[in-house]
């Protein structure tokens, strides 16, 4: 098999993943494919934590700025468009680098799951989505776990696209999502993969989290969420559902005080950190960087490197 490196980091929200992927495309003469599930959208920079074009340091990026906040955006969607990418970085004698915190992203091409595009419902999907409405999310994750349990715990009970996508899998094919990746999983990867994390002691990490939505606060995310709706994204949008504009929204509806939906996304934003670590952990292929309190970017590029000199990737 012809020999495809990728290096892939991964790790929770604030850790530093996108600063150790600069430095490490820099480093590599590398380009980067982004894994994150927000930061595909346009128009969508400060509550994504977009890293602005000086940040990016000349490096091309792909998957950012990919779709409109109004556009269907599937995790096979994702898959497609990364191999793409991959390929095509690969074809400029570049290495590719893929980064960010969105697990089920990152899993589509380390384990390469083939996802079925072709069953597509849209009856049935509003149907369950009226369900939730109607009885609360509860009811339709319960429907799931009745059917497939397995993905049912993987998925939080307010990830309704994915819920609902679940159900529409297993009511046309009759077999649970899980069961069909697991059977995707069987084809290996076409990548020669080293998958390196980024840890950091916990209370320092919600403190950083914690800062990061007050910078976002200053750097004008209200603006920014104000602007999404006067263009005309509606509030019920996936993208819109994400974790820095729902909590903005509630605030720009007078349905909380500016500093509970501050305190919101910050609580908010550490509860997904945990999930984030919760998956990452499971995976025993990632090679874990602890991120200390001194640690330097230089430190932990040198740290990078051990590994990837180690893996004969390169």
């Amino acid at each position: 098999m012809e020999h495809k490196p990728l290096i892939v980091i991964v790790g929770p929200t604030a850790v530093g993943k996108t600063g150790l992927s600069i430095e490490l495309a820099l480093h590599l003469n590398g380009e980067i494919v982004s894994a994150d599930s927000m930061q595909i959208y346009k128009y969508m920079d400060i509550g994504t934590a977009k890293p602005t074009m000086e940040e990016r340091k000349g490096i091309p990026h792909y998957l950012i700025d990919e779709v409109t906040p109004d556009e269907e955006f599937s995790v096979a969607r994702y898959k497609r468009l990364a191999d793409q990418y991959i390929e095509h970085i690969l074809g400029k004698k570049k290495i590719p680098i893929m980064v960010g915190g969105t697990g089920l992203y990152i899993s589509s091409v380390l384990d390469n799951i083939q996802f079925s595009e072709t069953i597509c419902d849209w009856n049935y999907r509003n149907e369950l989505s009226e369900l939730a409405h109607q009885k609360g999310n509860e009811y339709v994750h319960q429907m799931l776990e009745e059917v497939d349990p397995v993905t049912a715990k993987k998925l939080h009970v307010n990830d309704l696209r994915r819920i609902i996508r679940a159900l529409e899998v297993y009511k046309y094919t009759g077999i649970p999502i899980s069961k069909h990746q697991e059977n995707s999983r069987k084809q290996p990867s076409p990548y020669s993969i080293l998958v390196i994390g980024l840890i950091m002691e916990r209370e320092r990490l919600y403190h950083r989290i914690n800062q990061r939505v007050d910078t976002m606060l200053q750097e004008g995310l209200v603006e920014e969420v104000k602007r999404l709706l006067d263009m005309g994204y509606d509030k019920n949008l996936t993208s819109m559902q994400g974790l820095g504009y729902k909590e903005m929204i509630l605030y720009l509806e007078g349905k909380c005080s500016l500093d509970e939906a501050v305190e919101i996304l910050k609580r908010d934003t550490r509860r997904y950190a945990k999930r984030q670590l919760t998956w990452f952990r499971r995976d025993k292929r990632i090679h874990w960087i602890e991120v200390e309190e001194n640690s330097t970017k230089q430190e932990i590029l040198e740290k990078s490197m051990i590994y990837i000199e180690k893996s004969g990737l390169l």
